[in-house]
């Protein structure tokens, strides 16, 4: 409960605070006698082991090494602890230890660090080893291993508690962080979370012995996770999401009732007073918006019901936690301590972001200025999962209740794998959700999971291409096909719209990157992509450099913008609309509107500046068409609720003019000489990070304005040599991966490798 822990009777409305901490105390584990609880405390820089002695509220460290510590467990007589940590490696590797004195002794590594010959996506190459549970003998501990597992968070496996001998395996199934075993007093069973079957976690039992088959005992299209026995085995405790946010609850192992436990009184170790917050437009109107409300210690308060938020963005010399919100209707009350308070309210790039000290006061409004920019623009957020494995429970209400905190006009829903999982399938509907209210259109899209080729969003679908990702090795679709052409063509059939998402965190050199296999350059060839992710959850000028070269092969590519933002989580990056596409209006707000904006590439992307340029008449995704060369007169202007230090102005693909602002507002007018074919962008961005912005950088680009000289088409030989490379790279690649089941599949990889060769070929061939 926001940070603290807390005590309560199972069948008693009171809830008493136990700790008050300026870090956030989460994973308590009672010792046997009731007298102890080890926990984790994150304060900000690193999450330490803590013991607390009940009786007296001293807390005192067991950890201090600055790793990764979590998962502490008690074993059955008291003496030791079982926990994971990072501590000398890196790696989450399992320790157990004697507690004598209020101090760890004997700290034994149980598990050695092994780096597996399993290939695996979005896991480290070095196996792990969590969630630890002691068997009642204390001489065993159940826990998650993916020792040589490529998939998933791993099996539930047991060792014994010195390490020696070999792993055994319980229950081998996919895992996702949330299985959590933990062994019933009387030695015979496992409870733990799966989602076998299903999109949602449940909790299941299982036999411990061997070869044992697994039944569930909790059922809903939910999440119910983080199982605990009672010390009797009659019960069993845990969280659930059926509500939208976390709850707990007790299950009877016998009859199956549930019972939540509700803490209907709280009682704080420091007293607390009453805040109401209220957030208005400049009318005076009640406005959606995001809050933080922090103390001086910089502790985060909120509503008892509120879904809180940490962004994954971290600014150490500016921030000593990462910054925590919530998204509300614009009215909030909660229970704040005596003191001074800061309020910061915010509302996407169309919003300041205002901040307030107050004290006493009871109640407090606040106003939030509109920022006034050129033109009428549509915003919406192109990447957002609704649903995905996150700790709340998120629907197409919900989620459109987040956008409009954020200002979103629209917001498109991908629907997407987590591992065997699709969270969010029962919702894709091929036109607008009926939860489309108040301003914001939710559409529902489709992420295409191929982390070989590139991930792809699919948008404007009138079905899912299923299952929706490919290459997964040594499963049924371990094969490249069908790839991202492929895809693209399954989704234009349906009058779809394909573009790259969150494309590069790093430069791409593919003349040394040998293991280079994103599929852009192919598709944008074959004029496959209608849409690129410019600002999205990736880095941004590694993104435009590639995007550059593309465009100087003559290629014409709108930019869009995506979070990625998994809007279910408590701890995320995002939130939803933190990475954004304006497209110019025209007419109304529809589905079909706005992707026709997109594709003809009147857009803007941004986590934060607004920026805009017209040389002349033309903007961007338009076409200026010169009889011979001449200088081009252009207009850009900047507008932003942070700071922004740079405005340039982009020539194919170089910086032809930087205006220095250092400020919020900016209207410059230059010239650039354009003696030849090509194109030209305006972009706005900080080199520094800022936490009001919730990403790496600020950073704003608009699409192109196109140029034709004397009627030629723009090209150049080193953007289509480096094309050429990449392509000599995916063409290696396909020819050397054994997993295509078929001759067929690779040459269709082959025969469109080779089309696109051709088009870079020609794009050398005639350069300016």
């Amino acid at each position: 409960m926001q940070g603290f822990l807390w005590r309560q009777r199972v069948n008693g409305p009171v809830a008493e605070q136990l700790t008050d901490s300026d870090g956030t105390d989460h994973q308590p584990d009672w010792s046997p006698d009731g007298a102890r609880i080890a926990f984790v405390r994150y304060d900000g820089s690193a999450m330490e082991l803590m013991l607390l002695e009940v009786a007296t509220g001293a807390v005192t460290p067991l950890t201090s090494g600055g790793a990764v510590n979590v998962d502490p467990r008690w074993s059955p007589d008291g003496t030791r602890l079982a926990w994971v940590s990072t501590a000398g490696t890196g790696h989450f590797l399992l320790h157990t230890a004697f507690v004598r004195d209020g101090r760890l002794a004997e700290i034994r590594t149980v598990v050695a660090d092994h780096r597996s010959a399993m290939p695996r996506y979005y896991y480290s190459p070095f196996d792990h080893a969590i969630n630890p549970a002691w068997t009642p003998d204390g001489k065993s501990i159940v826990f998650v291993s993916n020792r040589e597992v490529p998939h998933g968070t791993g099996d539930i496996v047991r060792l014994a508690a010195d390490g020696s001998g070999s792993m055994e395996v319980l229950r081998r199934e996919e895992t996702n962080w949330q299985t959590r075993p933990d062994v019933s007093p009387d030695g015979t069973r496992l409870v733990y979370a799966s989602y076998l079957g299903g999109q949602w976690h449940q909790v299941w039992l299982l036999p411990l012995s061997v070869g044992g088959y697994p039944i569930p005992l909790t059922y809903g299209e939910f999440d119910n996770v983080g199982p605990r026995w009672s010390r009797d085995g009659r019960q069993i405790a845990f969280i659930s999401n059926r509500t939208g946010t976390t709850s707990l609850w007790v299950v009877d192992v016998v009859s199956g009732e549930q019972r939540q436990v509700v803490p209907r009184e709280r009682r704080f170790l420091a007293p607390r007073r009453p805040l109401t917050v209220k957030v208005q437009d400049e009318a005076g109107r009640p406005l959606a918006a995001r809050l933080s409300v922090t103390d001086a210690r910089g502790r985060f308060f909120a509503p008892d019901d509120a879904w809180i938020h940490a962004d994954d963005l971290l600014i150490p010399e500016r921030q000593r936690m990462e910054t925590r919100y919530v998204h509300g209707a614009g009215e909030w009350r909660m229970f704040v301590p005596p003191g001074p308070l800061e309020i910061k309210v915010a509302r996407g790039p169309g919003y300041a972001v205002v901040r307030r000290k107050v004290d006493a006061q009871a109640s407090v409004t606040v106003t939030l200025p509109r920022l006034a920019f050129p033109g009428k623009w549509w915003s919406g957020d192109l990447h957002v999962h609704m649903n995905y494995g996150g700790r709340y429970r998120n629907t197409p209400a919900q989620l459109v209740q987040q956008a409009r905190a954020e200002g979103l006009d629209l917001v498109y829903n991908l629907v997407v794998n987590k591992e065997q999982r699709v969270p969010d399938i029962a919702a894709f509907l091929p036109g607008p959700d009926p939860a489309s209210t108040g301003g914001v259109l939710l559409l529902h899209g489709e992420e295409f999971h191929s982390s070989y080729w590139g991930h792809v969003g699919l948008l404007g679908l009138q079905r899912l291409i299923l299952p929706g990702y490919n290459a997964y090795p040594f499963t049924a679709v371990a094969s490249p096909w069908p790839h991202n052409a492929a895809v693209a063509d399954m989704a234009h059939a349906q009058g779809g719209v394909m573009g790259y998402v969150h494309p590069f965190e790093s430069d791409v050199d593919p003349s040394r990157d040998e293991r280079l296999t994103n599929e852009l350059v192919l598709d944008a060839a074959l004029g496959k992509v209608d849409y690129y992710e410019a600002v999205g959850f990736s880095d941004h000028l590694s993104t435009a450099a590639v995007w550059y070269r593309l465009l100087d092969c003559g290629l014409r590519l709108p930019a869009g913008a995506g979070t990625d933002a998994m809007a279910n989580y408590s701890s995320l990056r995002g939130p939803v609309g933190l990475n954004r596409v304006y497209v110019k209006a025209q007419g109304a707000l529809s589905r079909e509107s706005f992707l026709a904006g997109l594709k003809a590439g009147r857009t803007l992307a941004t986590n934060g500046p607004l920026v805009g340029l017209r040389v002349g008449k033309a903007e961007p995704g338009d076409t200026v068409k010169l009889p011979a060369g001449s200088a081009l007169q252009y207009h850009a202007w900047l507008r932003s609720n942070v700071p922004v230090t740079k405005l340039e102005v982009i020539w194919n693909g170089q910086v032809a003019a930087r205006h220095d602002v250092n400020g919020m507002s900016a209207d410059v007018a230059g010239e650039i000489a354009a003696n030849e074919s090509g194109w030209i962008l305006a972009r706005a961005w900080s080199e520094n990070g800022n936490e009001d912005v919730l990403d790496i950088h600020p950073y704003a680009t608009t699409s192109p304005i196109y140029v034709t000289v004397r009627g030629r088409p723009h090209r150049s030989r080193p953007a289509a040599t480096w094309a050429l490379h990449w392509l000599d790279r995916l063409e290696k690649t396909t020819l050397a991966n054994p997993d295509y089941r078929t001759t067929r599949e690779r040459e269709a990889v082959l025969q469109d490798i080779s089309r696109a060769s051709g088009i870079y070929k020609s794009c050398s061939a005639e350069q300016n």
